[in-house]
């Protein structure tokens, strides 16, 4: 999985893009970093770009979910499509975190 990320006073978003799999959690390290640093209280993982997800990488949503709360940070997932919107609706990411069509 790769990323960039965008920062406003408003939001930070992160464009994820390639396949999240179980190795990579170097990049999750990476995105909880992002969450210590960014002005606002809401954090947007834009996943249009993003072809697969595994159930590691569904697991990492989690754990960001959880660092986020901890944080007091909104967390939300946008624009997922194909096999990975199938893989978050099969495991009811829609009753955990907003995700936004």
């Amino acid at each position: 999985m790769q990323f960039r990320s965008k920062t406003t006073m408003d939001v930070t978003e992160a464009y994820l893009s390639g396949r999240m799999e179980f190795t990579d959690h170097e990049k999750l390290r990476e995105l909880i970093n992002l969450l210590d640093n960014i002005p606002s209280r809401c954090f947007i993982l834009d996943v249009e770009d993003l072809e697969f997800i595994d159930s590691a990488g569904l697991g990492m949503l989690l754990i960001l979910e959880e660092e986020a709360n901890e944080r007091q940070i909104d967390l939300s997932i946008r624009h997922p499509r194909g096999s990975v919107l199938r893989s978050l609706m099969l495991a009811r990411f829609h009753d955990i975190l907003t995700v936004l069509q």
